[in-house]
């Protein structure tokens, strides 16, 4: 089936959390948060070295949901339920549509962090992912010293399968990393 005939919506619930795609104007709120964020983010993500503009945001917002109703990439946004408290982002991305397979990747607010908000939201995504967009395999891969984010990887269920040694260069450091990769399947019913 062409992913453009699947009916996706286009938010939903966890216990505490509302995860949805980006809309206008959500740009200077998400670069706000990676602002407040940055020395946090910046060792694992590069978009947090160098912040854009608040109009390269919304650009970004937009392009976001342009993909999103293209079924090409699924940027997610985390929100406090029944707020508009943004606690930080996550996604389905590097879609293969012929499994069907994604990447999730998230980062949290540092204000947030250590509330249990990215394992409820990665198991959200999981279970959205494997019931509207049919999905066979999820995948998450981080910096192998990247602890936390390995650590959401185990708390959600996901499978180790590796480390690609020296598979990347540090975007700060320009040093050889390595990456773990960790994979879940859709549950067999």
């Amino acid at each position: 089936m062409n992913p453009l005939l699947k009916d996706v919506p286009y938010s939903f619930d966890t216990e505490r959390l509302t995860i949805r795609g980006p809309l206008p104007g959500d740009g200077v709120r998400v670069r706000t948060a990676v602002l407040e964020s940055q020395d946090h983010l910046k060792p694992w993500m590069p978009f947090a070295v160098k912040i854009d503009s608040e109009e390269g945001y919304e650009i970004r917002a937009r392009e976001g949901e342009l993909n999103y109703l293209a079924r090409k990439d699924f940027w997610l946004l985390i929100f406090m339920k029944g707020t508009q408290t943004l606690l930080g982002c996550t996604g389905l991305h590097r879609a293969n549509w012929d499994i069907p397979s994604f990447e999730i990747g998230y980062w949290i607010h540092v204000n947030h962090t250590g509330k249990g908000y990215v394992t409820e939201a990665v198991n959200g995504v999981c279970q959205f992912a494997f019931t509207h967009l049919e999905a066979e395999r999820l995948f998450i891969r981080c910096d192998a010293k990247n602890e936390q984010s390995a650590a959401v990887a185990h708390r959600c269920g996901f499978t180790f399968e590796g480390t690609h040694r020296h598979d990347s260069r540090h975007h700060l450091t320009n040093e050889l990393r390595d990456t773990l990769y960790f994979c879940k399947l859709r549950p067999s019913d």
